[in-house]
């Protein structure tokens, strides 16, 4: 008796046959120019992370912590598309369950297809068959091939199923959307080699204790990752943001203290977002500092500003930070909110009503100008603010503002004999 393998189901019938023709060289102004097409999808926040919608031939990478909605994302995008073929292949869900989510969403298409399968040998076929427009796997980590031996979501399954996905998307022109889990450390599961194949990958991020979810572009080969795409987790699914602004900011009837307005900028879109601090005395001889969506560390920094360049005693008293709707902010021009938040809550005095902040505070207490400054002024102005507080070093333009005040200052003494007198 003697041992042989069996053989295996080639997956690459989706290939064209190569050419006899040996390859050249070309040079580049000989290379024809094409305007590329974009498929433009349902999903305005989607279509802007991406950079105006779909390339035709694109292999986009979707990851995210588990529950943050990946799923439902890509089957509302499936969904939506009505005038679209859509096949969503699940490795993670029968049909069934797939059914009682697309029910509970409440969008019917039937032009979507759904393919519950894992083996890449039996999806391909039915991707020919089916001549679909667009491709939905979720998740890339449960496909395997029967020529690599080893389970699925191992590191060589997952690189050789990209691979043929990827190969397929090139030849067909169909854009493929994969799914992908992350890491406890927050990166994509499977080899790094992952991210540098795939076109664009897109980062899904909230906190389960919040309704917002934010989208974010970490590679587009075909856009900017500037751009941010926010969304609100509902029973009926992820609903778009278009102007989280009025959201993110609480609107009160009264003034309280501790609470200031910063505009923040992600990406290329401008957010006002409201900084609440409070300040209490030390009950347990140690000062605690708490920060909430904003860096620890830079906190320390500010405190250590105000109390050196200001007079203010804040190292023996207990130091809350807290950016509202669960968002992280990591822009430097949130400084001065935090710093007049801090300030408004130790002593106890409300900050004027109709006031915003949009500037870095420096080691030496100067206001240091953050970039865009004209597009946080113009989001601040659309949204009916009186006033708003940016940097003295910031050059003066020929705009003309005529609903609201720019106040500028170079030294953070200037900004609170102007809010504190």
């Amino acid at each position: 008796m003697i041992e042989e393998p069996s053989k295996k189901g080639s997956t690459k019938s989706f290939s064209r046959e190569r050419s006899s023709e040996k390859p050249k060289a070309i040079a580049i102004q000989d290379i024809g120019q094409y305007e590329q097409v974009r498929i433009e999808l349902s999903d305005v926040e989607l279509n802007r992370v991406l950079g105006g919608g779909l390339v035709p031939g694109s292999l986009i990478l979707f990851g995210g912590e588990p529950g943050v909605g990946k799923s439902t994302l890509m089957l509302q995008v499936a969904l939506a598309q009505t005038g679209l073929k859509t096949l969503y292949v699940s490795g993670e869900e029968s049909e069934e369950q797939i059914k009682m989510r697309a029910e509970r969403i409440g969008i019917k298409n039937e032009a979507c297809f759904i393919l519950a399968e894992t083996s890449l040998d039996d999806i391909f076929p039915v991707i020919n068959q089916l001549q679909a427009s667009l491709i939905i796997i979720d998740s890339i980590q449960t496909l395997f091939l029967s020529k690599v031996e080893s389970a699925p979501g191992s590191v060589t399954q997952v690189r050789e199923c990209a691979a043929e996905l990827l190969r397929y998307a090139k030849e067909s022109g169909v854009p493929v959307c994969l799914i992908g889990h992350i890491t406890k450390d927050g990166a994509i599961a499977g080899p790094k080699i992952l991210e540098h194949m795939v076109d664009t990958v897109l980062q899904f991020e909230g906190e389960r204790n919040f309704s917002y979810r934010l989208l974010r572009s970490t590679k587009n080969r075909f856009g900017s990752t500037n751009e941010l795409g926010i969304y609100e987790m509902s029973n009926a699914g992820l609903r778009p943001i278009s102007d989280p602004s009025e959201i993110l900011v609480t609107h009160r009837e009264y003034p309280v203290s501790g609470v200031a307005i910063g505009c923040s900028l992600e990406g290329n879109r401008p957010l006002l977002i409201e900084v609440q601090a409070l300040v209490s005395t030390a009950a347990y001889g140690t000062p605690q500092r708490t920060a909430t969506g904003f860096d620890l560390r830079r906190l320390s920094m500010l405190l250590a500003v105000l109390e050196k360049r200001c007079g203010f005693r804040l190292g023996i008293k207990d130091v809350f930070i807290n950016i509202t709707g669960g968002v992280k902010i990591d822009d430097p021009g949130l400084d001065l909110a935090v710093a007049c938040a801090i300030l408004s809550s130790n002593e106890d005095i409300p900050l004027r009503q109709g006031i915003c902040f949009a500037a870095e505070i420096g080691l030496t207490g100067e206001i240091r100008p953050v970039n865009r400054i004209e597009q946080r002024i113009a989001e601040a102005e659309r949204l009916g603010y009186k006033e708003i507080f940016v940097s003295g070093f910031v050059k003066k333009t020929d705009r003309k503002q005529e609903k609201i005040l720019v106040n500028r200052h170079n030294k953070i003494e200037e900004v609170l004999n102007n809010l504190f007198g």
